[in-house]
């Protein structure tokens, strides 16, 4: 065991404290990662704000970027002073979306009530989303972890361990979006902006990114969208029919508001798709008529970060953002220290902010 520093919630909502808790050595198939970056992702307020239940006390954090440190008993392809991010996605290997090659929907329960955190007197703490990298270190199992290159600064690194993936493969892998296609982006946020740079690679055609703020329009832009609507201004989706001249081909609703999805089939055209990214809390739910959609052939997908495979999709957008294609840089708003995480927290949550980022000084 040993003792690392880290943000702990002990009441939903309340300030997060800074204090010591112990970690256990990685055990077999795990790792352990002494963390140098880590972003705020919504899902983190989300469930600091009790939205999406849990346990407490809690450490959340699940965009994680930094060195291993430590290597249980048949780990395999890693080894100590690796450079790699750190994800949410535990893949058991061996239950059917594992082995159909969806991990990011793995079937094997994790309790993070048994993980490998607890308060210096013993009890557990909660490993919120399989990660707790709100903290110095983290132990993970080997299969949430990829290597990167170990010149790409670790604040960059971190935003591929969720947002990025999200958002760009929620557009390549669970859209399927080919080019010529016309795209929708709901939400101009951090997974909204790599949603549109998803559909840019992808190919589509024209991409239109809604939201309520005409700066964060502006800013999609840069990332790739070919318009932008305001969300506050009348029937969006009619605005958005006459840019494109009929319904989109794809929506991709970014923002966890369950109205939002109550709009979203509005955008779409015969046969076209509403790909669910953004999570509403547990007590949101959205309606849809069933009949209007089944006549022309539209759906509603769900996509879990971006249904990625980590080895096989954070490599290529390394390979990506390395020949500029994918804008990483460009989406820090923010660098905050650990000591700093409740300021953070709430510049995220004013919406203007891309990403903020944890940086830790091991000194």
């Amino acid at each position: 065991m040993s003792k690392v520093k880290a943000a702990v919630c002990h009441e939903f909502g309340a300030p997060m404290q800074i204090e010591e808790v112990e970690l256990r050595a990685p055990e077999t198939g795990e790792v352990e990662v002494t963390i140098d970056a880590v972003a705020i992702c919504h899902s983190d307020i989300s469930y600091w704000e009790g939205g999406f239940g849990g346990s407490l006390p809690a450490v959340y954090g699940h965009e994680g970027a930094g060195r291993v440190t430590a290597v249980g008993n048949a780990v395999q392809g890693f080894e100590v002073g690796d450079n790699v991010a750190v994800t949410l996605i535990r893949a058991c290997g061996h239950c059917n979306s594992c082995g159909g090659g969806k991990p990011t929907i793995c079937e094997t329960p994790y309790d993070g009530t048994k993980g490998p955190l607890t308060t210096t007197d013993g009890a557990p703490v909660f490993q919120a989303l399989a990660t707790g990298a709100f903290a110095e270190k983290v132990v993970v199992d080997q299969s949430q972890i990829v290597k990167i290159p170990a010149d790409m600064a670790k604040d960059v690194a971190s935003l591929l361990s969720c947002g990025v993936i999200t958002g760009v493969g929620a557009a390549v892998n669970a859209a399927a979006i080919r080019p010529g296609q016309d795209v929708v982006v709901i939400g101009a946020g951090g997974v909204g902006l790599n949603a549109i740079q998803g559909a840019r690679i992808a190919g589509a055609r024209r991409i239109v990114a809604v939201d309520m703020n005409a700066d964060k329009l502006e800013a999609a832009k840069e990332f790739g969208a070919t318009d932008g609507v305001l969300a506050s201004e009348g029937k969006p989706w009619n605005a958005v029919k006459k840019l494109l001249g009929r319904g989109a081909d794809v929506v991709l609703v970014t923002v966890g508001v369950a109205a939002v999805y109550d709009m979203a089939p509005r955008y779409i055209g015969n046969g076209g798709k509403v790909i669910m990214v953004g999570m509403p809390h547990f007590d949101q739910t959205a309606k849809y008529s069933p009949l209007i959609m089944a006549d022309i052939g539209q759906g509603i997908i769900g996509s879990k970060m971006g249904d990625v495979v980590i080895k096989r999709d954070i490599p290529w957008m390394v390979d990506l953002y390395q020949q500029g294609r994918l804008k990483l840089d460009e989406l820090i708003s923010g660098r905050w220290s650990l000591e700093q995480i409740n300021e953070a927290i709430a510049d995220t949550k004013t919406g203007a902010a891309r990403r903020n980022v944890i940086i830790f000084d091991h000194g």
